[in-house]
């Protein structure tokens, strides 16, 4: 009896043996060439295969492995298993169990192959293979000045090839996002955990948690919360693309620590203190990438107990210096004002800087590269209030200047030569002033 019981494991490692070993004696090479013309053909653009086999274990499959698509390597993997459903293999419909992809590298211009065999295959009456799972493991997306980490990504299909329900979370586990089918809509799920955005500044993200509606051509981010630098931020959005891009939203902001994320913007020009506030934003693009360049947004803020690094408006104010001031430093208690931007322009409007000895209020804006151009009032506080000095804002955020106006030196200097230092140089800055605004002053 042991003898035969023997007999059947020998017999059984030999079948297994054989299944293992016979995937490399079946001459695949062959068709790797007719492999490479059909792909190309549907894609449109050439398909390279490094090499292609059946195995039979776990269950029978087709495995391939480095295989690039696009003359520019635009998608390349480092291997493919194709588990096909056995029972529909005399069917006309064929259909694949699982599709397992590992270490696939995707860059920006896949998409251009993409959306054309989209477009191909949407003429056609019906899918010709039916996939019903679809496994991605270790993926990466080369994007212009996008720093993506790795993810997994298992996704269930619908008889229309269309996602189910996915679940995708980065190899190094700080964000996770899940979808699934509710209603004949997808609600989705993210959290994040110590995760830096991959886009613009590097954010550190200390917690996230969204809720999100997928419905067709359009993407419902009902709630979004943040925690990040001390503070928190929520905000709402839709985003539909049934045209062209559209995106409108609402944002607030609770308590944010600055002078980190600011220091990403400007080495030089610095901001502390904790923000609040809120505000509403927009923007209509053709392409998802180019949103952020057509963003137009309002947003009520203040800013408490901070500090304003690389310009000093008490320095400026008192010493009417005739050539530009930078350097220093502008403390105060409260700094507020309505930011709008409108693309790659910022303009602060209706600026308030209150402190213990100075008061401030003006408009400035940030133009493409960087620059400032804008006149902020400073009244220093000595015993009595003082002359409001108006002060032009120019240079860089990199590199500001402060200088008293034109018209500040010249009342400064008309009005001392009359009534004296002190006294006759504030009436005479009160002066020009008054008369500056009686004409309508600058218009913003």
């Amino acid at each position: 009896m042991l003898k035969k019981y023997k007999w059947i494991i020998i017999a059984g490692a030999a079948i297994l043996v054989v299944l293992a070993v016979v995937p490399f004696l079946i001459p695949m090479s062959a068709y790797i060439g007719q492999a490479e013309q059909l792909a190309s053909s549907r894609l449109g653009v050439p398909v390279r295969i490094g090499s292609m086999r059946i195995a039979f274990l776990p269950t029978p499959r087709l495995k391939i492995n480095d295989m690039v698509v696009g003359a520019d390597e635009d998608f390349s993997v480092e291997g493919v298993a194709v588990v096909p459903a056995l029972g529909s293999l005399f069917s006309e419909v064929k259909t694949i169990s699982s599709l397992q992809l590992t270490r696939p590298v995707m860059k920006k211009s896949a998409l251009d192959i993409l959306s054309a065999f989209s477009k191909e295959s949407g003429t056609d009456s019906g899918p010709a293979v039916v996939i019903r799972e679809i496994s991605i493991q270790a993926a990466r997306l080369l994007w212009p000045d996008m720093n993506l980490p790795e993810f997994d990504v298992d996704i269930e299909m619908t008889a229309e090839n269309k996602p189910e329900s996915a679940r995708l979370a980065t190899t190094d586990g700080k964000l996770k996002l899940d979808l699934v089918p509710e209603e004949g809509r997808q609600s989705i799920t993210l959290v994040a955990s110590q995760w830096t955005v991959p886009a613009g500044m590097p954010l550190l993200i200390n917690k996230m948690h969204g809720q999100m509606v997928l419905l067709d051509n359009r993407l419902d981010i009902q709630q979004l919360d943040i925690d990040l630098y001390g503070g928190k931020v929520s905000a709402n959005a839709v985003l539909n693309w049934q045209k062209d891009w559209v995106l409108n939203g609402k944002l607030n902001v609770s308590g944010m620590e600055l002078a980190e994320p600011v220091g990403m913007a400007s080495k030089s020009t610095r901001l502390s203190g904790r923000l609040f506030g809120g505000g509403s934003f927009k923007s209509t693009a053709k392409e998802p990438g180019a949103l952020a360049d057509h963003i137009s947004a309002n947003f009520q803020f203040k800013v408490e107990d901070g500090v304003l690094y690389g310009m000093d408006l008490l320095k400026a104010a008192t010493l009417l210096l005739t050539a530009g001031q930078s350097g220093g430093e502008t403390r105060f208690d409260t700094l507020s004002g309505l930011l709008n931007i409108s693309g790659k322009q910022y303009h602060l409007r209706d600026l308030k800087v209150v402190s213990g000895v100075l008061n401030a209020d003006g408009n400035v804006k940030i133009k493409p590269g960087n620059a400032l151009d804008g006149e902020v009032k400073v009244a220093v506080k000595k015993g009595t209030v003082l002359a409001a000095i108006p002060l032009h804002i120019s240079g860089t955020l990199d590199s500001p200047m402060v200088l008293p106006t034109k018209a500040a030196l010249l009342g400064a200097a008309a009005g001392t030569a009359i009534l004296g230092p002190g006294v006759g140089t504030n009436i005479g800055i009160q002066a020009v002033d008054k008369v500056k605004n009686l004409f309508g002053g600058s218009k913003e």
